[in-house]
């Protein structure tokens, strides 16, 4: 297999990893546990030792790879390869570009991983290889990636496109970043189920709260899936939910006057019960010609977009002779 890109994308529970093609096909895939103890600091052992089993059963020499790249969580300097903060890894300040280099012998790239997730479904999923795109998934978190004129933003410090944090109700709930209202609160499976607990308590004979009572808790999809059966609570979550981010996204537009904003992450997988309502309040906050230039889209690579995008990021850096 010749000129073969490592993607790999760092979760709190697993690590991703692929080997790709340069048409972005995935010759192989596999997962390995994220081994948070001792802060972190077996993890990159743990990659590197999986990569070279996986290239010995497969065959593959170590000159017929391109290099390695990595989409790491939290805040990440992708000049230097620093995570300067990955508090679900146990990451501070951590140089996890030279740690990778240093055992593999391999050019190494290292983004947020957010913006991995914008770069894989802008190369293969729903972005259309657009130059101008935002991703933003709806998971535990909020992540997100913006694309700007074909490049990735990361700001002066590498915190650009934290849609998450964009503040949506100042009268919300605490985020964890430390102030009050941000979308992350709202819009994050997390923020749909607290919501919707709220609305138990209104209605504690509703179906929602019988689910509850029966499995002694509740998910994001149960929020959808009484939504859908005309709960009247989680009629009034789903609303808020889809208001609020339309809200955001409208105004994360225009910024940057995107031709495609593509929803990913585990609320996504409610599809047009999600998309619909998105794409009114959107239309409904956002100027109009931003809006009739732009498409909202859900994501199509699932779980896959982070190793994709990552195996992206090598084989644009490596064209502008960008090594480490």
């Amino acid at each position: 297999m010749d000129e073969t890109m490592i993607g790999i994308d760092i979760g709190g529970t697993t690590v991703k990893i692929g080997l790709l093609t340069k048409e972005g096909d995935i010759a192989q895939k596999w997962e390995i546990p994220t081994n948070r103890e001792n802060l972190g600091k077996h993890i990159v052992d743990d990659i590197w030792r999986s990569v070279s089993s996986k290239l010995t059963e497969l065959h593959i020499a170590k000159d017929k790879l391109i290099g390695i790249g990595v989409g790491a969580p939290g805040f990440t300097d992708k000049n230097t390869g620093v995570v300067h903060e990955a508090v679900n890894v146990g990451w501070k300040d951590y140089d996890l570009a030279a740690q990778l280099q240093e055992r593999s012998g391999l050019p190494v790239f290292v983004e947020n991983d957010a913006n991995m997730v914008a770069l894989g479904e802008n190369w293969k999923g729903g972005g259309n290889r657009a130059k101008d795109l935002i991703a933003i998934t709806l998971g535990t978190g909020v992540g997100s990636g913006i694309i700007a004129n074909g490049e990735i933003l990361s700001g002066t410090n590498g915190t650009a496109g934290e849609i998450g944090h964009i503040i949506a109700d100042p009268n919300g709930y605490p985020c964890n970043c430390g102030r009050t209202g941000c979308l992350d609160t709202v819009a994050s499976a997390t923020g749909i189920v607290r919501q919707a607990m709220e609305q138990m308590k209104d209605d504690p004979n509703g179906a929602l709260a019988a689910l509850y009572n029966n499995k002694g808790t509740i998910d994001a999809k149960d929020v959808f899936d009484a939504a859908r059966q005309g709960d009247p609570g989680c009629e009034r979550v789903i609303r808020r939910i889809a208001d609020l981010l339309g809200f955001v996204l409208a105004g994360a537009a225009a910024v940057i006057n995107p031709s495609i904003i593509v929803i990913g992450g585990g609320v996504s997988q409610a599809g047009d019960q999600l998309l619909r309502p998105v794409i009114d309040s959107f239309r409904t906050y956002s100027l109009p010609r931003i809006s009739r230039a732009c498409e909202i889209n859900i994501a199509r690579l699932g779980n896959d977009a982070g190793m994709i995008g990552a195996a992206y990021l090598v084989m644009q850096q490596t064209q502008k002779g960008m090594y480490r």
